[in-house]
């Protein structure tokens, strides 16, 4: 049996009818075809599925999808605009800040869930609030720059 939800996912509305048991991982892989949501541990303690729920940073194989009822989730495809990149996923791209790219939605959105929260965060507290994304090729270096250099262009500066 389903149960109807509604939902704004990376700005637009949707109404989605989805099993209990189901996951936003599942919901956003399966019925929604945004893959750069990615599966890996499935115990939310790499952050391959990463994902901003109302702003927070949360790990979507431990949330219900019937959690996100009038929620605003947002995704890797959904931080760019006009078909522009966001400036974190530039300085990634500028830093060469991955290697086989897994792990570079979640590293790339929380980047972005800290710099709404702390602007100009230094190196200790990059790497504190990085402590629950796992980079298994170990960029972690190019990673810290490329999130110091985004913190220079993000809009609170």
């Amino acid at each position: 049996m389903g149960h109807t939800i509604h939902f704004w996912l990376n700005g637009d509305e949707r109404t989605l009818t989805v099993p209990a048991s189901h996951t936003l991982l599942d919901v956003l892989r399966n019925e929604l075809s945004m893959f750069g949501t990615r599966e890996s541990c499935g115990i939310g303690m790499c952050g391959a599925c990463t994902v901003l729920v109302d702003g927070k940073l949360l790990s979507a194989c431990l949330l219900l999808a019937l959690q996100m009822e009038g929620l605003e989730v947002v995704t890797i495809e959904g931080l760019g605009h006009d078909g522009q990149l966001d400036p974190i996923q530039q300085a990634f791209i500028d830093y060469n800040a991955f290697q086989c790219s897994y792990c570079t939605p979640g590293m790339i959105l929380a980047a972005k869930a800290l710099l709404d929260e702390n602007p100009t965060p230094d190196e200790e507290q990059i790497k504190e609030y990085f402590s629950g994304n796992l980079c298994r090729c170990g960029s972690y270096v190019k990673i810290i720059s490329a999130v110091q250099e985004a913190s220079r262009d993000h809009p609170d500066q």
